[in-house]
Protein backbone atom coordinates (compact mmCIF):
# COMPACT_ATOMS: atom_id res chain seq x y z
CA UNK A 1 0.00 0.00 0.00
CA UNK A 2 1.44 3.00 -1.22
CA UNK A 3 2.18 6.10 1.49
CA UNK A 4 -0.27 8.60 -0.18
CA UNK A 5 0.13 10.45 3.11
CA UNK A 6 3.86 10.38 3.33
CA UNK A 7 4.78 11.13 -0.20
CA UNK A 8 1.95 14.25 -0.12
CA UNK A 9 3.38 15.64 3.03
CA UNK A 10 6.77 15.42 1.72
CA UNK A 11 6.24 16.65 -1.56
CA UNK A 12 4.75 19.77 -0.07
CA UNK A 13 6.80 20.57 2.55
CA UNK A 14 9.87 20.68 -0.53
CA UNK A 15 12.09 17.43 0.26
CA UNK A 16 13.29 15.55 -1.88
CA UNK A 17 13.40 11.67 -1.11
CA UNK A 18 17.38 12.01 -0.89
CA UNK A 19 16.95 14.16 1.61
CA UNK A 20 14.75 11.59 3.84
CA UNK A 21 16.77 9.01 3.10
CA UNK A 22 20.04 10.57 4.07
CA UNK A 23 17.69 11.95 7.44
CA UNK A 24 16.21 8.59 8.68
CA UNK A 25 20.09 6.43 7.42
CA UNK A 26 19.18 4.41 4.88
CA UNK A 27 19.61 4.75 0.54
CA UNK A 28 17.18 6.45 -1.99
CA UNK A 29 15.78 3.11 -2.90
CA UNK A 30 15.19 1.61 0.35
CA UNK A 31 12.90 4.78 1.27
CA UNK A 32 11.71 5.00 -2.20
CA UNK A 33 10.56 1.22 -1.27
CA UNK A 34 9.32 1.82 2.05
CA UNK A 35 6.87 5.13 0.12
CA UNK A 36 5.56 2.61 -1.94
CA UNK A 37 4.97 0.40 0.25
CA UNK A 38 7.00 -2.69 -0.35
CA UNK A 39 9.29 -2.11 2.47
CA UNK A 40 7.71 -1.50 6.38
CA UNK A 41 8.63 1.60 7.90
CA UNK A 42 8.79 0.90 11.40
CA UNK A 43 7.37 2.84 14.33
CA UNK A 44 10.94 4.49 15.18
CA UNK A 45 11.47 5.38 11.51
CA UNK A 46 7.36 6.77 11.10
CA UNK A 47 8.61 9.29 14.03
CA UNK A 48 11.96 10.60 12.80
CA UNK A 49 10.61 11.19 9.19
CA UNK A 50 7.69 12.82 10.89
CA UNK A 51 10.51 15.38 13.62
CA UNK A 52 12.43 15.63 10.00
CA UNK A 53 8.98 16.94 7.77
CA UNK A 54 7.95 18.92 11.15
CA UNK A 55 4.74 17.50 11.28
CA UNK A 56 2.85 15.03 14.13
CA UNK A 57 3.10 11.41 12.87
CA UNK A 58 -0.23 11.15 12.65
CA UNK A 59 -0.62 13.18 9.56
CA UNK A 60 2.18 11.49 7.64
CA UNK A 61 1.17 7.91 9.22
CA UNK A 62 -0.65 4.87 7.02
CA UNK A 63 -0.89 1.70 8.31
CA UNK A 64 0.97 -1.68 6.94
CA UNK A 65 -1.01 -3.99 4.57
CA UNK A 66 1.03 -7.30 5.54
CA UNK A 67 2.97 -7.66 2.27
CA UNK A 68 6.14 -5.91 3.45
CA UNK A 69 9.28 -8.05 2.02
CA UNK A 70 11.60 -6.63 4.95
CA UNK A 71 9.74 -8.16 8.18
CA UNK A 72 12.71 -9.96 8.65
CA UNK A 73 13.56 -11.01 12.92
CA UNK A 74 16.75 -12.23 13.85
CA UNK A 75 15.94 -14.47 16.95
CA UNK A 76 18.80 -15.20 19.39
CA UNK A 77 16.89 -17.38 21.75
CA UNK A 78 13.54 -18.49 20.53
CA UNK A 79 12.00 -20.61 17.73
CA UNK A 80 9.70 -17.77 17.28
CA UNK A 81 9.97 -17.47 13.17
CA UNK A 82 6.62 -17.08 12.39
CA UNK A 83 4.76 -19.09 9.76
CA UNK A 84 7.90 -19.46 7.72
CA UNK A 85 8.83 -23.21 6.17
CA UNK A 86 12.04 -24.96 7.14
CA UNK A 87 13.35 -24.12 3.59
CA UNK A 88 12.78 -20.62 4.23
CA UNK A 89 14.98 -20.30 7.24
CA UNK A 90 19.24 -19.83 7.71
CA UNK A 91 20.65 -21.02 10.94
CA UNK A 92 23.95 -19.17 11.53
CA UNK A 93 25.74 -19.17 14.56
CA UNK A 94 22.61 -19.74 16.74
CA UNK A 95 20.86 -16.82 14.74
CA UNK A 96 17.65 -17.08 12.67
CA UNK A 97 17.39 -15.46 9.47
CA UNK A 98 14.86 -14.80 6.74
CA UNK A 99 16.25 -15.10 3.08
CA UNK A 100 16.58 -11.74 2.75
CA UNK A 101 16.23 -10.75 -0.96
CA UNK A 102 19.70 -10.69 -2.88
CA UNK A 103 18.86 -6.80 -4.41
CA UNK A 104 18.81 -6.23 -0.93
CA UNK A 105 21.44 -7.53 0.48
CA UNK A 106 23.45 -6.32 -2.84
CA UNK A 107 21.92 -2.58 -1.80
CA UNK A 108 23.47 -3.21 1.08
CA UNK A 109 26.74 -4.14 0.30
CA UNK A 110 27.23 -0.92 -2.44
CA UNK A 111 26.13 1.34 0.73
CA UNK A 112 28.88 -0.41 3.21
CA UNK A 113 31.02 0.56 0.16
CA UNK A 114 30.77 3.71 -0.65
CA UNK A 115 30.72 4.44 3.58
CA UNK A 116 34.18 2.62 3.65
CA UNK A 117 35.60 5.11 1.24
CA UNK A 118 34.21 8.11 2.92
CA UNK A 119 35.55 6.80 6.30
CA UNK A 120 38.84 6.65 4.35
CA UNK A 121 38.72 9.99 3.08
CA UNK A 122 37.91 11.17 5.79
CA UNK A 123 40.64 9.75 7.60
CA UNK A 124 43.01 11.04 5.58
CA UNK A 125 41.39 14.60 5.83
CA UNK A 126 42.25 14.25 9.24
CA UNK A 127 45.57 12.62 9.22
CA UNK A 128 46.83 15.90 6.91
CA UNK A 129 44.76 18.41 9.77
CA UNK A 130 46.93 17.17 12.49
CA UNK A 131 50.19 17.26 10.33
CA UNK A 132 49.55 20.80 10.47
Amino acid sequence: MQKEKLRNTRKRKGFTQQQVADYIATDVSNYSRKESGDVAIRKEEWEKIARFLEVPVEEIYEEEDGKQINNFENNTNSNNIGTLSNNEIGTVSGNYYCNIPEFLLESQRDYIEILKKENQRLQEELNALKKK
